[in-house]
């Protein structure tokens, strides 16, 4: 989540492509800027194969693109650099407190934050540059994942708002090991924004069943935090009451074999998820004996 010669070619993306797209947002850098002040916010760790693309949409329409790389073993914080970036380094805290810090250290308080597997659309850019913060207010992106190659319009992935531009004066990103959400005043109005956030989710199969584990054990272990003990039954009914929810409840069945695939992952997760929790806690009643 061998190496080439320049970040260029390290995307796909031919050397003269990315020169172009500097040379491009330099020169939109230097018009008069209409839109309220915003720095685009990226944290990010291993993510050479994603990054330049991420980074080449926001560049044009942020006051400040600032990534945070949180050890990186590969080149992202250089791609970054090289592309015009600002790039700090920190230690991995979760992903709230990761986010919450590099949110700190942006320049102007109004925040985009960003995926470093998403990019903005153009009609999401157009959006950007035309808007005009209000007192109170936070911004939802409209979200659409592309699953290794195909776009996903159903199966529980879309529609998938996200609240992703907001003032960080009112705004933190709140919660432990997985599923962080930002937390708003009361009575905050949400506004939607037209245009795509494209979300490149996996970079193949096999990145998202290793995710899946990795999820099912911050998950479990969340579980465990908080004394959670599903009964057997439920750790025996989850998984296919997962896999109708995402195939038939959330009309998994108009994408196709993908929302079949995709119904089968989300039931994966859910029984991993509960062996885990369950090797855990026998793991922690062992300690105590």
């Amino acid at each position: 989540m061998g190496k080439r010669k320049t970040p260029a070619l390290q995307q796909g993306i031919p050397a003269q492509s990315v020169l172009c797209s500097i040379r491009e947002t330099q020169s939109m850098k230097s018009k008069k800027q209409t839109h309220t002040p915003f720095s685009a916010v990226v944290v990010a760790r291993d993510e050479e194969h994603i990054i330049a693309r991420c980074l080449q949409a926001l560049l044009p329409v942020a006051n400040e693109v600032l990534l945070v790389d949180s050890g990186s073993k590969d080149r992202t914080p250089q791609i970054a650099e090289s592309l015009g970036a600002r790039v700090l380094h920190t230690t991995w805290q979760g992903y709230a407190q990761t986010k919450n810090f590099a949110n700190r250290q942006a320049r102007h308080d109004w925040i985009l934050s960003i995926d470093a597997d998403e990019v903005l659309s153009e009609a999401l850019q157009q959006s950007l540059q035309q808007w005009t913060a209000r007192p109170h207010t936070a911004y939802a992106l409209d979200r659409l994942t592309n699953y290794c190659g195909q776009w996903v319009r159903h199966s529980g992935w879309y529609p998938d708002w996200k609240i992703r531009l907001f003032d960080r004066r009112e705004a933190r990103w709140e919660g432990a090991f997985v599923h962080e959400y930002l937390h708003l005043p009361k009575g905050t109005e949400i506004i939607r924004l037209t245009g795509k956030l494209k979300h490149y989710s996996y970079k193949d199969e096999e990145d998202h069943l290793r995710r899946i584990e990795r999820y099912a054990r911050l998950s479990a272990l969340q579980m465990l935090e908080q004394n959670r003990k599903p009964g057997r039954l439920k750790e025996i009914l989850a998984p296919p009451a997962r896999f109708i929810r995402t195939l038939l409840l959330k009309q998994g069945f108009l994408d196709g074999r993908l929302g079949w695939k995709l119904a089968s992952r989300d039931a994966l997760l859910v029984r991993r998820k509960y062996e885990w929790l369950r090797q855990l806690q026998n793991q922690k009643a062992e300690k105590k004996s």
